[in-house]
């Protein structure tokens, strides 16, 4: 029964179904984009991608993990092996983790692992998860979202150091992930994401050079 596998969806059973949907999309040509949360989820979503990968033609997937919450770090470095888009949203870190450690103790090192991701070839989609849930609410305003993957503190600035300060990310990383990564994740890297001649005038104009000024400015 579901219930003896926690949390899994009911799109797993019967056992192989996750496996026979995938499959049949990538077929299909497809690209299959799916939520995975904690760290089980997570391999068993990578599992099933690596499987369906070798049994179907190669192709230029750029299948996504959506969340890619709390991946172990050999799963992490099996991202780029796979060619799989992490599509994140870096202010999920600093909010959620007021109560992470004590829902999943040691292993919350793990979870929000940007670095870790963007270190084993993941490429990186960030994004807001606007509105959020009953649970929590998620600001749209992507500086917040970079400025929590900079930083990886609350907007009041705790931490100092940041919050598993190993996973933090530089400005520009995150600047890319927001920008042109996104557009790389949906195949458009040649029209959008990057001020270039040609493109489309994907832009947005801010009154000071964050570059330059303090991450909590």
């Amino acid at each position: 029964a579901p219930d003896s596998y926690g949390r899994l969806r009911p799109v797993m059973f019967p056992e192989g179904n996750l496996y026979r949907l995938i499959k049949g999309a990538d077929a299909a040509g497809f690209t299959v984009t799916i939520h995975a949360i904690g760290d089980r989820a997570n391999r068993i979503l990578l599992d099933t991608y690596e499987r369906v990968f070798a049994e179907n033609p190669p192709r230029d997937r750029r299948f996504r993990v959506i969340h890619a919450q709390v991946v172990e770090p050999e799963d992490q470095r099996r991202f780029g092996r796979l060619g799989l888009v992490a599509e994140v949203q870096p202010y999920h870190a600093i909010d959620d983790m007021r109560w992470m450690e004590e829902r999943i103790a040691s292993r919350a090192e793990n979870a929000y692992a940007f670095r870790g991701l963007m270190n084993g070839g993941a490429a990186m989609s960030f994004g807001s998860d606007w509105p959020g849930t009953n649970a929590s609410y998620y600001p749209i305003n992507p500086l917040l979202g970079i400025y929590a993957a900079v930083t990886r503190q609350t907007l009041e600035g705790r931490p100092e150091g940041g919050w598993f300060p190993r996973q933090r990310i530089s400005l520009e990383d995150a600047v890319r992930f927001f920008t042109w990564n996104n557009a790389y994740a949906t195949f458009e890297e040649d029209s959008k994401g990057s001020l270039k001649e040609g493109k489309l005038a994907d832009l947005v104009v801010l009154d000071r050079d964050i570059f330059a000024r303090p991450p909590r400015e």
